[in-house]
């Protein structure tokens, strides 16, 4: 497959410009949004325009096949890589929505109190998943629980009940694009503030809130 597919940003600005990728490059960015979300300890940027991209490309594939002799052995080596990405879709996917699962109440926090202009963490189909979500704990909650107790403690505050995400967590990355002057933070009490270089295709263990705006920029990948 050598076509080239429009990659738009759905959730960015309308005066965004669009990024024409081949499949590969598509596939490629899939894979990196998937590794940054596996590794990472909060839910990052809606990638919707990706996912849809990839399941226009896997239809288009499959239509493809459809068309093909029987018994030549490119189908069956095509089929294989449909179900890699298949795979490498379907887990980027869980792994976004067990994290909203877990956090739900923070991601939703954090959605509602987004300034404008700043890129979504979540698609629109999550933001309403995280929304009935939250009502139906709360409702649970309500129902199995706080009713039987005294009005004094019918109210439970989810934002300081559910853990947020450990942004303190380390992770191992490896830069794309060089970087200089990156503050960081000290891990005991008797040191100071410090920066270091990133240098391009090197890896590193570092805390994850150091590397977060890198992460989201695409300059560093995590590994």
């Amino acid at each position: 497959m050598t076509e080239e597919l429009d990659l738009s940003g759905h959730n960015s600005d309308a005066g965004s410009e669009e990024v024409v990728l081949t499949p590969a490059e598509l596939i490629e960015r899939l894979e990196q949004a998937w590794l940054n979300e596996k590794f990472a300890p909060e839910l990052l940027e809606s990638r919707s325009e990706i996912v849809e991209c990839v399941m226009e490309q896997l239809d288009h594939m499959e239509d493809n096949l459809r068309r093909a002799k029987k018994g030549d052995l490119k189908v069956s080596i095509h089929r294989m890589e449909m179900e890699r990405i298949r795979y490498v879709l379907s887990s980027y996917l869980r792994c976004r929505l067990m994290k909203i699962e877990k956090f739900f109440p923070h991601i939703l926090e954090k959605e509602k109190t987004r300034p404008e202009g700043e890129p979504s963490s979540l698609s629109p189909e999550e933001f309403a998943f995280v929304k009935e979500y939250m009502a139906n704990t709360e409702t649970y909650l309500k129902n199995v629980a706080l009713k039987h107790m005294p009005p004094n403690l019918q109210k439970v505050d989810l934002l300081r009940s559910v853990p947020k995400p450990d942004l303190d967590s380390y992770v191992f990355l490896r830069v794309r694009e060089r970087q200089e002057n990156i503050l960081v933070e000290p891990e005991i009490d008797d040191q100071r503030d410090y920066v270091i270089d990133l240098e391009e295709g090197s890896q590193h263990l570092i805390r994850y809130k150091t590397i977060a705006p890198l992460v989201a920029s695409g300059a560093v990948q995590l590994i």
